[in-house]
């Protein structure tokens, strides 16, 4: 079998500067440090250091600064949003906090700490910036059929001179949950470059503007697992889930204010589902299973 050739972490895209001003490691945080990380991405002076021009939608790198604390962060004003044929205008910034709130309600944390805010462009999300580890291997390019251990076939990828290799994700514990919460947010768009594995060993997911559709848009990298068992912990969260989100629960009290009613419904319905079926969802074929570009 040959040797994997991985494939980088954000796409190739890669940034100096760190998080840890504002959260001590950039990894797991306690309450406390959460509610601090919190006020100052929503009440912090935003300052715009640059933008990611290859992006789709309007992203600006900033720095925010309050009560002697600062962080890098990503904010993405709604006025910069183009328009989707089937997503509501100006609604993306908010699907991108409540696919965080979702995050936050599965205990895994999935989604860097997410505000929606004022901003030097207007109303916008603002997110804690996530240095990822250029080591990481996440995903990677086989010449075999078969993927070898430690790794999930994904399609198969022209590489060029006529040759063809198989893509492959980690058959990673961290990314099978990220398949999982993908699942229930629906998300439309989940490429390789948003997926961030940290120096201290944790995992990170970005751009969530496409989620929370109503109707069934998964799209997703993440398909390694498809139709098989979902794990025990998976059942437990999603059982969390469920509860939270029927009426009266927190979650979906505050996923009814960045969302529809419809939307707040279809997550429900989806829960549901997974714990009816107690596996992980196989593509519908209604639908382009796979984002292009994939990474």
């Amino acid at each position: 079998m040959s040797a994997p050739e991985r494939i980088p972490p954000r796409g190739g895209v890669t940034r100096s500067g760190s998080c840890a001003e504002a959260d001590g490691s950039g990894e797991e945080r306690s309450g406390a440090d959460t509610a601090a990380v919190h006020d100052l991405l929503a009440h912090g002076e935003l300052t715009v250091r640059g933008q990611v021009r290859e992006a789709s939608n309007a992203v600006l790198l900033c720095t925010v600064e309050r009560d002697g604390r600062r962080a890098d962060c990503v904010y993405k004003p709604v006025a910069g949003e183009r328009p989707l044929w089937d997503f509501p205008d100006g609604n993306l910034a908010r699907r991108e906090v409540a696919a965080y709130e979702l995050s936050r309600a599965t205990g895994w944390d999935l989604v860097p700490p997410t505000v929606l805010r004022d901003g030097p462009y207007g109303e916008g999300m603002c997110q804690l910036w996530v240095d990822s580890d250029p080591e990481a291997e996440l995903l990677a390019l086989v010449e075999d059929e078969e993927p070898g251990p430690g790794w999930k076939g994904i399609c198969f990828a022209e590489v060029g001179e006529g040759r063809t290799a198989l893509l492959v994700h980690a058959d990673d514990p961290r990314l099978r949950r990220l398949a999982v919460l993908d699942a229930v947010i629906n998300n439309g768009d989940r490429k390789g470059g948003h997926l961030l594995s940290t120096p201290g060993g944790g995992l990170y997911a970005i751009d969530h503007g496409v989620t929370f559709n109503a109707e069934d848009k998964l799209r997703t990298l993440l398909w390694g697992w498809a139709g098989e068992p979902l794990t025990g912990e998976a059942l437990t969260v999603l059982r969390r889930l469920g509860a939270d989100l029927a009426e009266g629960g927190g979650l979906a009290g505050r996923l009814a204010e960045l969302v529809t009613l419809a939307e707040t419904a279809a997550v429900r319905d989806r829960v549901e589902a997974l714990l009816r079926s107690g596996r992980h969802p196989e593509p519908g074929g209604q639908w382009p299973a796979i984002p292009w570009p994939p990474v």
